[in-house]
């Protein structure tokens, strides 16, 4: 039998031979603490019993499980031999009859790397906590089943535990004769029933909602983390999110929260943002803040709490059949989130972070070799796997947000109602969303979903104004254009706005026009006869996804007043239309940094600003012509030094410019800067240098060999905490030595040992763009390890290495030539794998005409 990676025919086989009534797993995890005897992974006992249905008596089939062993199976009373029947990933089932009973004895291992049951030590006071992760297909990992989407079942979980421990699961659990059990689930997915134990400090609340009937709904709610995070805990801020998502949705989709209690847990060495489990929501620990942050990560963190909430209707309730149809739910949530952060809590300019943000992770995922389709292709559980993209989530969440504009807010909500009423617990394709959604509005979702959905890339959008003698717009036409390799255009609902000067020197909107694009060309005939523009935006207010460009007097009039618009959405439109013109190679990187060092100092979205921050970095790195780095690294840093003096005393922008004026110090004196408000020999009134701040200062002194190891191991004294080790990881790999780099090399690449947290911290910290004679030699290691790193290791760490060890710094004709080579001699390899090493040549190869750019404009 094949191994892993399950295809989608094998699922579509199975799904139309076998039905699933439930599951009982009964979970030993006292073996979680105390010491591990052997040579082999430490393992816990997993006992699960299906039931299920087959509709070819006498047929066969398979179960999924991947465990070190097999203690025993049975089928129906009659033992079967594992060492016959289990392969390492499948268990084959013979002779089935019409109804069966699989019952299967393994010993599962823990995980370090984030995949199935994962184990964590807390160095700071010794204690273990547990948590599982399976989206797409880890579940197997922790006890055996039928690990696909499309087969849903009822499930009843039992655990043992250590002494003092608590363990949660998607229903309420009760401790009785030392046994933890659990209330039977709804119809759900294997990828998304879940169990969290351990010491964790847990905090309770409740929600509560009476309806128009009269039916009252109390929702239990909790929110965890591990003891050491307590006392940085703001669990009342989680839970005054949590209960507006839950008026929010109950306000707009009209069906009660179907899963009980609502629990929510931040946990250690996770690799995902956040996974909706229905009734036991897991976020990763970094959402619980150990100094000061902007608001910008609140909102960020109120965006994945709505964005999960979401996904009880849509995903967990509601499930896509197969992986194809992902987006199903994270387009939705993607979303929904940000529809209800703007409508349900104080962050009132969700969209602005979603125009800026979102969409730039949606714009560059869209433009690469690997862009797909809304609705994709996915032939097995790798291709599902590196699915969880910006095609899938930001690019479809601005789908739907074109769909609102399309059909109508109303419309698109009672399509949401009847979806849910009519397939709830059920599994669905496309079309089952698209017939409800023609119900409501009237309009034809078919050609919609062929042009947005079914087709990929993205289109781009330029204003041509002709002018009358009398300075009046004569004709303002929106241009369509698309990129040969994805020639669609597609309908757009836009609104065009039109931008001028007043007498105070504000520039600001002054006429409007909503209006459909079709085609090449489109008149926009409402905007005849306006004053002439100094400003064109033809995306105004964000309704549609495309990349936004402008026309000469548009552009100059951006070089000159950028700051003075005022409407910070418009501006970050702005901004982000010239970060695109920036990676494709039409605005020098140059011409970028000089508008953030000129404007970004009156951003007032810190959410923006901290965007720019990122992507002003970016450009002196990859697409600054390579004779210029220097320079451009001396100005940014000189820029952020001042601005970071300038800005108000304990002020989100200060903390922001403290942290990018440490991002891009590249000389001495920043060095010096650095260190004195290090050690408090030099302070800035306001800013607070806590303990994340200390790291963050920290590691551009190790790379620039300012700070050594016993430096950095002073500073884990003063931080010996999980975070801490974290960072300290990070540092020391940071440090500018062959020998640092050869040892992190090994224990990436050569050795299994380290955590995935670790792992990560690892490669953040190799890998230094002022250190690129450092990195040359890693290019050709790199191309000699990967296919060995990716059959050997998980998928979720081969990830890590692919993506995190390609030689993007050492951006020569070399280095994509080497790439090229590596393509055509690994035709077979993987396709996940050469996917990853495509889009990577894909980034450097828009590095290089970005540099070819930048040298073009002396």
């Amino acid at each position: 039998m094949p191994g892993e990676n399950l295809t989608r025919d094998e699922a579509r086989e199975r799904a139309a031979l076998l039905s699933v009534d439930g599951y009982e797993v009964s979970l030993d995890l006292r073996s979680a603490t105390g010491e591990h005897d052997g040579d082999g992974p430490r393992t816990f006992r997993s006992v699960t019993t299906v039931r299920f249905r087959c509709a070819e008596p006498g047929a066969s089939s398979f179960a999924d499980l991947i465990a070190p062993s097999v203690t025993a199976v049975s089928l129906n009373g009659r033992d079967l031999d594992p060492g016959q029947v289990f392969d390492g990933s499948r268990i084959l089932l013979e002779d089935l009859a019409a109804e069966n009973e699989l019952v299967v004895d393994a010993q599962c291992a823990y995980s370090r790397t984030g995949e199935g049951m994962h184990r964590f030590v807390d160095p700071e006071d010794g204690e273990v906590y547990l948590y599982t992760q399976y989206e797409p297909a880890d579940s197997r990992r922790v006890f055996a089943n039928f690990e696909q989407p499309d087969l849903k079942a009822p499930y009843r979980f039992e655990v043992r535990a250590p002494e003092g421990w608590t363990v949660w699961s998607n229903g309420v659990g009760e401790l009785a004769d030392g046994v933890w059990r659990f209330a039977e689930t709804k119809p759900i997915s294997t990828y998304i029933t879940c169990v969290v134990a351990g010491p964790y400090h847990y905090v309770t609340d409740s929600y509560e909602r009476t309806f128009e009937d009269g039916t009252r709904l109390e929702i239990p709610l909790g929110a965890m983390c591990r003891k050491g995070l307590a006392p940085h805990f703001d669990a009342d801020d989680v839970f005054l999110v949590t209960k507006q998502g839950l008026d929010f949705f109950h306000d707009h989709f009209d069906h009660p929260y179907p899963f009980g209690k609502y629990d929510q847990a931040f946990v250690p060495e996770y690799n995902l943002g956040a996974m909706e489990n229905p009734g036991m929501v897991t976020f990763r620990e970094e959402f619980i803040f150990r100094g000061k942050v902007t608001r910008a990560s609140y909102e960020g963190r109120a965006n994945v709490v709505l964005h999960e909430m979401a996904h009880m209707w849509f995903g967990d309730l509601v499930t896509m059949e197969w992986w194809d149809d992902l987006w199903l739910k994270e387009s939705f949530a993607d979303f929904m989130g940000a529809f209800a952060l703007v409508g349900a809590t104080r962050f009132t300019d969700g969209w602005i972070t979603f125009a800026n943000r979102r969409k730039a992770w949606a714009y560059r995922a869209d433009q690469l070799p690997s862009t797909h389709p809304i609705t994709a292709d996915i032939r097995d559980l790798q291709d599902a796997k590196l699915n969880f993209d910006g095609i899938t989530y930001a690019k479809g969440a601005s789908v739907l947000k074109q769909l609102v504009a399309y059909v109508g807010q109303d419309a698109f909500l009672e399509g949401a109602r009847r979806y849910f009423k009519r397939h709830a617990y059920g599994n669905t394709r496309l079309g089952d969303l698209l017939s409800v959604l023609e119900e409501t509005s009237g309009r034809d979702m078919a050609a919609w979903s062929r042009a947005w959905l079914e087709t990929a890339g993205v289109n781009s959008l330029t204003p041509q104004v002709l002018l009358r003698e009398d300075g009046t717009v004569d004709e303002l036409a929106v241009v369509q254009e698309a990129a040969e390799s994805h020639p669609e255009l597609r309908p757009h609902r836009v609104a065009v706005g039109l931008y001028r000067r007043d007498a105070s020197g504000a520039l600001k909107r002054y006429a409007q026009a909503e209006t459909d694009v079709e085609g090449p060309r489109t008149v926009v005939a409402e905007l005849a006869g306006a004053d002439a523009p100094e400003l064109v935006l033809v995306n105004d207010e964000d309704l549609t996804y495309c990349k936004t460009r402008f026309d000469d007097t548009s552009l100059a009039t951006l070089r000159a007043a950028l700051g003075d618009l005022t409407d910070p959405l418009a501006r970050a439109l702005c901004w982000s239309a010239l970060w695109n013109m920036t990676r494709d190679a039409l605005l020098p990187a140059r011409d970028f940094i000089d508008l953030v060092l000129r404007f970004a100092g009156r951003e007032t979205d810190i959410g923006v600003l901290q965007m720019l921050h990122a992507w002003a970095e970016s450009a002196a790195v990859h697409y600054t012509a390579p004779e210029r780095r220097k320079e451009a690294g001396v100005r940014l840093a000189k820029g952020a030094a001042e601005q970071l003096r300038a800005a108000g005393e304990g002020s989100e922008q200060q903390l922001a410019w403290a942290r990018f004026f440490a991002r891009v110090a590249c000389a001495p004196g920043d060095f010096a800067l650095l260190g004195s408000l290090l050690d408090g020999t030099e302070t800035l009134p306001g800013l607070e240098v806590d303990q994340e701040l200390r790291w963050a200062f920290l590691e551009p002194l190790a790379a620039h060999g300012a700070a050594d190891e016993k430096r950095l191991d002073e500073e884990l004294a003063r931080d010996d905490t999980a975070s801490g080790r974290r960072h300290h990881v990070r540092c020391l790999a940071a440090r500018p030595s062959a020998a640092v780099k050869a040892q992190c090399w090994a224990q990436v690449v050569e050795s299994d040992a380290l955590s995935n947290a670790l792992v990560e911290a690892t490669i953040a910290g190799f890998a230094q763009a002022s250190q690129r004679e450092l990195l040359a030699p890693y290019a050709e290691k790199y191309f000699a390890a990967i296919e060995r790193v990716w059959t050997e290791r998980s998928i979720q760490i081969g990830m890590d290495v692919v993506r995190g060890l390609f030689p993007s710094y050492e951006d020569s004709q070399g280095t994509l030539d080497a790439t090229d080579a590596w393509l055509a001699s690994h035709e077979g390899a993987a396709p996940a794998l050469r996917r990853l090493v495509l889009e990577a040549r894909d980034d450097l190869a828009r590095a290089l005409r970005g540099q070819a750019c930048d040298a073009a404009a002396d």
